[in-house]
């Protein structure tokens, strides 16, 4: 059994998506066997020929190193995976309900399925965002004294999963016997991250909270912004003015058409159901969620006052529809949520994206995707921007301009020059830069 960060594992790893494949090929990195399992074949395909079905910076590198080595492995069956594995990592889908809860359903089906093929003394490790209490009720589905049941939340920003793994600012690992704790704190020893080990119940609490704090952070700089706009101060010098403050911090002080997302939204929710459950009202969460969705109307009013008013059979340009820079992931997006709301408006929207593709499913009706940023600026009324990449502050403006029925900007994440844009004749808008 390993038992420093210098010994090896055989680990198992249920579900490759964005926090199953950063995590297995990151382990494999770390020298550990790792071998993962996914029901989707067609993503275990591509995986077994080294092509990668997520954006991630690095993860293409450390795939093809992984399989190289021999040290990564990819199927599609949970048992043939588990069979022979010290440490199992359960890293499946937790999807919203209907009811705001999270649905554990998919986790608990594999636990059911592989429970008893667990070897004995391994130790099953749950790694998806799960209620508080999960981990007790997967204990009491696999009926096993001798496995112990862990919990080891993710804390991965989507498109730098693979530099978060490597270079992580803390492990959070929850078990019923301490030295079970350190045995799954090891795994990640080689990355000289402070470890915190509790307790089962406490680990779950650490993910839930530490995500609705920062949903109310991002809604009061959001909110901030908004002051601004009103009272006619500089929002840029305002956070920069706030973010020198130690206590306060740099770390996601801009402004933004509201946040999103596959985590923020789901827990912030999934944390006021629980909450509820155990008589708790938390107050601050149900603001920070309010005051999101009143940011995305605010900036849908933006877009309908620079054309005078009107939504209603407008051409609207729309730069950028991932929830944010450096991932392809559309689930819980502000920026589709916003343009679903001008669509819902009358608006017609030609939408540019560079990391989505012109034939990508899931899209509201009433969006046409273009394969370049300019074309989807052909005729539009107002270009609105959504998503903070890079090539939207460098685009060549002038070629905008030409291409703009009306030269107005919307600029819902502050990336852009508004004194070279007014220069060249745009009508600029941004969040408290006006």
């Amino acid at each position: 059994m390993p038992d420093s960060a210098n010994e090896r594992s055989t680990v198992a790893v249920l579900g490759v998506g964005y926090v199953g494949l950063p995590t297995a090929v990151c382990l494999a990195s770390f020298g550990h066997s790792v071998q993962c399992s996914d029901s989707d074949k067609s993503k275990i395909d591509k995986l077994l020929s080294g092509e990668v079905p997520i954006r991630e910076v690095g993860l293409q590198e450390l795939l093809d190193h992984g399989i190289s080595s021999e040290r990564l492995s990819f199927t599609t069956s949970n048992v043939d995976v588990v069979v022979g594995a010290d440490i199992v990592f359960l890293c499946l889908p937790t999807p919203q309900s209907s009811d705001g809860s999270a649905n554990i359903s998919f986790l608990e089906n594999a636990v059911v399925e592989i429970a008893k093929y667990l070897e004995p003394n391994a130790v099953l490790v749950i790694k998806s965002t799960v209620p508080m209490g999960e981990a007790e009720a997967v204990e009491n589905l696999i009926r096993r004294s001798d496995v112990a049941v862990v919990s080891n939340p993710e804390f991965l920003r989507e498109g730098y999963a693979i530099y978060d793994s490597l270079h992580p600012e803390r492990i959070v690992v929850g078990a019923r016997e301490h030295q079970v704790a350190e045995r799954v704190a090891q795994l990640f020893g080689l990355t000289g991250a402070p470890a915190v080990l509790t307790d089962n119940v406490t680990a779950e609490t650490i993910k839930y909270v530490s995500n609705a704090f920062l949903a109310a952070k991002l809604s009061f700089v959001n909110q901030v912004t908004n002051f601004c706009d009103a009272v006619g101060a500089d929002s840029e010098d305002v956070l920069k003015g706030m973010a020198l403050d130690r206590r306060i911090g740099s770390g996601h002080m801009r402004p933004s058409p509201g946040w999103g997302g596959p985590c923020l939204q789901k827990d912030s929710l999934a944390l006021l159901v629980l909450g509820m459950k155990s008589g708790f009202d938390f107050t601050m969460v149900r603001a920070a969620i309010e005051a999101n969705e009143s940011q995305m109307d605010l900036v849908v009013q933006k877009v309908r006052d620079s054309l005078m008013g009107v939504l209603d059979g407008r051409v609207v340009a729309v730069w950028g529809l991932t929830f944010k820079a450096e991932t392809n992931d559309l689930r819980n997006s502000p920026a589709v949520e916003i343009t679903r709301r001008l669509v819902a408006n009358g608006a017609k929207i030609q939408a540019y994206d560079p990391a989505v593709q012109v034939d990508q499913r899931g899209l509201p009706e009433g969006i046409e995707l273009f394969n370049d940023q300019y074309a989807a600026c052909a005729g539009a009324e107002a270009l609105v921007v959504l998503t903070e990449w890079e090539e939207f502050a460098a685009a060549d403006f002038e070629k905008v301009h030409i291409e703009l029925e009306n030269p107005a900007i919307i600029d819902g994440r502050n990336v852009l020059n508004p004194n070279i844009l007014r220069e060249l004749n745009f009508s600029y808008v941004g969040l408290g830069r006006n």
